[in-house]
């Protein structure tokens, strides 16, 4: 014979403040879980965002990350001649050859950060469509000008339009900011390829080319041609969206593996929390619990009506902590990328997937906090319990 819940439920009432402060404990431990995963969804989802799905990102195989590749200027002239590339009013083939470096700029608290300086072909606007300018202008190919990416003006005093930044022995104006819808591009400088290459005295080296295909279901076609390429065998060719993505998978998995380390520290205290909160609700029942064992209830029933309400009260924490951790996709924040060696800005992302794992280790805490208290319950003898 099943207990009815609704006397499960009633419960509560005559232990208020016990209950409120396990579901508090609970509901904080869900809220660190959940922010966590959302950090590393952030920043999964900036970098996947980079990039458009008809551009072919080349770089040279042996290295980590942009700043560590380098691509002559033969293999640049090489990888033009490939098939099914897109082209320009002009007729030219529509790619960027871009040189990648990471400078320093003064933060906001007066320390220096690492961040990404890139220059970009005359003709990368319609590969980047979209990248507009939101303030001041774009960049003057012939002069030492640049533009900076929305998400790092806030956070750093020298990168203000109209402010000059010093490197490569050069002063630099900035004069305009841009907005990448969101992408890792917002947090990097640009400016025009060739001045850069002569700035840092590196002739006609770039780190990597970026092409546009006539349409995104060609690159399968071009990667075969570009493998069969015997003179391109030291490079290789990834869908601009895929090699940004791969970029993230350090970051987020630190991050995953850092946070989650640190969850389950919390949440051995949460659990520890709800299996007091659950024994002192059978020590205080006692006399019901003998009582309903009179009336002809099995033990298995004791045992679920226990379980159910650690259920309850983890659910409830879990929910509650849920509901704090969306509140987080108003932030953004920063951190260093391992791949590029320079800050990359986020938001928090709340995921279905991170819903769905938040709620999932509520209830694990909820059994195994209340699954002992619920045993013991079951395990009292009527003639016990009566007494008190």
């Amino acid at each position: 014979m099943a207990i009815p819940i609704h006397y499960t439920l009633s419960n509560f009432k005559s232990r208020k403040l016990t209950t409120a402060i396990t579901i508090a404990g609970l509901a904080l431990v869900v809220f660190v879980f959940a922010a966590v995963l959302m950090m590393a969804a952030g920043v999964e989802e900036t970098l996947q965002a980079t990039g458009e799905p008809e551009n072919v990102k080349i770089v040279r195989k042996s290295a980590n990350g942009e700043i560590s590749s380098i691509i002559d200027g033969e293999t640049q002239n090489i990888v033009q001649t490939l098939p099914h590339l897109a082209k320009g009013e002009d007729g030219g083939v529509l790619n960027s050859r871009e040189p990648v470096v990471v400078i320093n700029l003064t933060g906001e608290d007066g320390g220096f950060s690492n961040i990404t300086l890139r220059g970009v072909s005359k003709g990368f606007g319609p590969m980047r469509p979209n990248v507009e300018i939101i303030d001041g202008r774009m960049f003057n190919p012939d002069l030492r000008e640049l533009i900076v990416g929305e998400a790092i003006r806030s956070r750093f005093v020298d990168a203000q339009v109209g402010s000059t930044i010093d490197f490569a022995g050069n002063d630099w104006l900035i004069v305009g900011e841009f907005s990448a819808g969101g992408s890792g591009f917002d947090s990097e400088l640009w400016c025009d390829a060739s001045q850069m290459l002569d700035a840092f005295n590196r002739g006609n080296s770039v780190s990597t080319i970026t092409l546009k295909l006539n349409q995104a279901s060609d690159f399968e076609v071009f990667k075969t041609a570009f493998e069969k390429d015997q003179r391109l065998q030291q490079f290789q060719a990834q869908r601009e969206q895929d090699y940004y993505g791969e970029q993230s998978e350090g970051l987020a998995g630190f991050i995953r593996v850092l946070g989650i380390f640190v969850t389950v520290i919390f949440s051995i205290g949460a659990m520890v929390g709800a299996m007091i909160t659950m024994y002192a609700a059978v020590a205080n029942r006692a006399t019901e619990i003998g009582t309903l064992r009179a009336l002809g209830f099995q033990r298995r029933s004791i045992l679920v009506a226990f379980l159910i309400e650690a259920l309850v009260i983890a659910l409830a924490g879990g929910v509650i902590g849920v509901a704090l951790a969306t509140l987080l996709q108003f932030f953004s924040i920063s951190a260093l990328n391992f791949q590029s060696f320079s800050e990359i800005a986020f938001s928090f992302a709340m995921t279905p997937a991170t819903v769905i794992s938040s709620m999932i280790f509520a209830i694990f805490m909820g059994i195994v906090g209340g699954f002992l208290p619920a045993v013991r319950a079951a395990r009292l003898s009527i003639i016990d319990a009566l007494r008190g």
